[in-house]
């Protein structure tokens, strides 16, 4: 199953010197059958891309939690076994934020990530990405303005990195 863990440049840097995302349990994002029943897709890329979306805004969650790091979200895409992946479906259907969400019950060996997606270096996605981790517990307590700011930094797509890619990524 391909998952999807967000992260920061931080947490990743640690990774890259130890070898492991981890310890276990890592939250991370599926495509698990709340999320295809919630998008009414059949399409593996379209699902597969809301659950990096979803990874993301976790990964902004993790920013605004993180003030040191830098400020672009991080997500490492890795396959693992199904067992490995726990559910939490009864989750997902109450809660809109738990959706794709699953548990992680083993560290996972950073070198066999398939890709690590992160926001570009530049300029103004930062800046919407600090505005975005600032106003990201406003928006999930249903500040609307709040939820534009956070949206702005939604409207930049991830870069696609090579796991080999990820020194460069940390420069």
């Amino acid at each position: 199953m391909r998952v999807y863990v967000p992260t920061t440049l931080n947490a990743l840097a640690q990774a890259h010197g130890t070898g492991s995302l981890g310890p276990a349990p890592l939250r991370a994002y599926a495509v698990t059958p709340a999320l295809r029943e919630w998008y009414l897709s059949d399409d593996i890329e379209e699902l597969e891309y809301a659950a990096l979306v979803r990874a993301a805004q976790s990964s902004l969650r993790l920013l605004a939690d993180d003030a040191a790091a830098p400020r672009r979200r991080v997500v490492v895409a890795v396959d693992v076994p199904d067992h490995a992946v726990e559910l939490h479906s009864g989750a997902e259907h109450s809660d809109p934020a738990a959706l794709g969400a699953v548990v992680l019950s083993e560290p996972l060996a950073l070198a066999k990530a398939a890709a690590v997606h992160a926001d570009a270096d530049d300029t103004e996605v930062r800046e919407d990405v600090t505005a975005a981790a600032a106003a990201v517990a406003a928006a999930d307590g249903g500040d609307e303005d709040a939820r534009f700011v956070v949206d702005g930094a939604e409207d930049h797509e991830l870069l696609w990195f090579a796991s080999q890619e990820i020194p460069g990524l940390l420069d």
